[in-house]
């Protein structure tokens, strides 16, 4: 049963906890024989960073049969989640449960695995620099990530001192976006070095609130994460001058406090974000394509060269060319292994028919 003598509620806030809404989830848990509840705020390979309320942090591993509990339903245990550890006679700390998460960001890696990013946070931070970092078609797929998961989504467009007009680029993403909510609340260009950003992100810097800055290597997370918390806390580095690229100066998730009292995950830099949304997440993900979609003169209308198409005569076409990309990605991923060798052999086919038809013509 949940001891609430034996946590203080105060300072296990100082963390993100909301403990209305997490009563359930930790109510279910066991907390027999002293065990402690904590914050995950470092993934490492065979270890995991735990902080409690009181600043105090250690070390501790997972117990096997947790590991294989949440491995068997697709998960696994990631910065922000809430553990209860148990030490041994040896002192050592082991996680022994997790708390359900309110939500969790994932992704699918490269083996179509899913594979969770961060979980329980409050607001999604979408950094993208002023640069040749600025690519709105990645801000899409960022944007599905988080409405997948029911997080609220913040644009921050970095390096706003390298940009001759910020206000015009911010136009051109609200424009792109068009008539799409998709959970955002604002639209900001900051300089990360400059304790203006501090100012102008101070509304989402309360205690009690966990912010996850997501973005590609080199597009300000790191040193956006050091003005914040107003410390070096993060390693920062250059980019190259000819595509803005920077290196993994930061290399793994790792939750922050922040001054105002808000705790922040800074990320690695994804480089390829393949998404963890069906058909159907997707589109609810694009809600400006749903709502134009019912103007089209055709009920089964694909918007790429119907007559008469109101998605194709109001979205942007790199807002519309996004859409249609991802769509085929999830319809793809939802594919069985059959699907996939049925698809191959028609492919195969349509090849062989092409390459008959290509020597016919030269007569060979």
């Amino acid at each position: 049963m949940l001891n609430l003598e034996a946590h203080s509620l105060n300072t296990l806030h100082s963390l993100g906890l909301n403990f209305s809404t997490l009563r359930p989830a930790l109510a279910a848990l066991d907390w027999s024989d002293d065990a402690r509840l904590w914050r995950l705020t470092e993934v490492h390979r065979d270890a995991f960073g735990l902080q409690a309320g009181d600043a105090s942090s250690v070390q501790a591993r997972a117990l096997p049969a947790l590991t294989q509990t949440l491995h068997a339903s697709g998960e696994n245990l990631c910065v922000g989640d809430w553990v209860l550890t148990r030490r041994n006679s040896f002192g050592d700390h082991w996680i022994h449960a997790r708390a359900t998460p309110l939500n969790t960001l994932t992704r699918r890696d490269p083996e179509g695995r899913r594979q969770a990013l961060v979980s329980n946070v409050d607001l999604a931070v979408l950094v993208m620099g002023l640069d040749h970092d600025f690519k709105l078609a990645r801000l899409d797929r960022y944007l599905v990530l988080t409405h997948s998961a029911g997080v609220p989504a913040l644009i921050v467009l970095s390096k706003a001192d390298l940009c001759a007009d910020a206000s015009a680029k911010i136009a051109e993403v609200r424009e792109h976006l068009g008539r799409s909510r998709g959970g955002l609340l604002d639209i900001l260009a900051v300089d990360g070095n400059a304790d203006s950003a501090r100012t102008q992100l101070s509304p989402w810097l309360g205690l009690g609130q966990t912010l996850v800055l997501l973005g590609s290597s080199g597009a300000g997370k790191s040193t956006l994460t050091n003005t914040l918390c107003q410390a070096e806390l993060q390693l920062v580095g250059g980019v190259r001058e000819d595509d803005s690229r920077g290196r993994h100066t930061t290399t793994s998730r790792s939750l922050k406090r922040c001054v105002g009292g808000a705790c922040i995950i800074d990320t690695p830099g994804l480089r390829s974000l393949q998404l963890d949304a069906d058909v159907a997440t997707l589109r609810l993900a694009f809600d400006d394509v749903g709502e134009l979609a019912a103007e089209c003169k055709f009920r089964n209308c694909s918007h790429q060269g119907e007559p008469g198409c109101a998605v194709r005569e109001a979205l942007s076409p790199a807002r519309l060319k996004s859409f249609q990309k991802l769509q085929r990605e999830a319809a793809r991923d939802q594919m069985t292994h059959l699907d996939k060798r049925e698809q191959l052999a028609a492919r195969k086919i349509w090849g062989r028919i092409g390459n008959a038809a290509v020597r016919a013509k030269r007569g060979d």
